[in-house]
């Protein structure tokens, strides 16, 4: 999927748990996990604006966009 999520790389520089941030934000440790992977298919705007408040950042630092073929093997036309 060429939307890649970079919620690793903002949990360590704020050193923040997975753990903690799901306390924070009211979304389950394994719905995060999820995200984290790369492995949700969408992500709510609420959800979205709770990790930007609690983890002081912008979606922009969560979520970056990769040229390249689509998730599924499917070529892009």
């Amino acid at each position: 999927m060429p939307v890649r999520v970079n919620l690793d790389r903002v949990l360590l520089e704020r050193r923040m748990s997975l753990t903690e941030l799901s306390d924070r934000v009211g979304v389950t440790i394994a719905n995060l996990s999820i995200l984290k992977t790369g492995k949700a298919r969408a992500v709510r705007f609420s959800t979205l604006d709770a990790l930007c408040r609690e983890l002081d950042c912008q979606p922009g630092d969560l979520l970056t966009f990769e040229y390249g073929p689509a998730d599924g093997g499917e070529e892009d036309q």
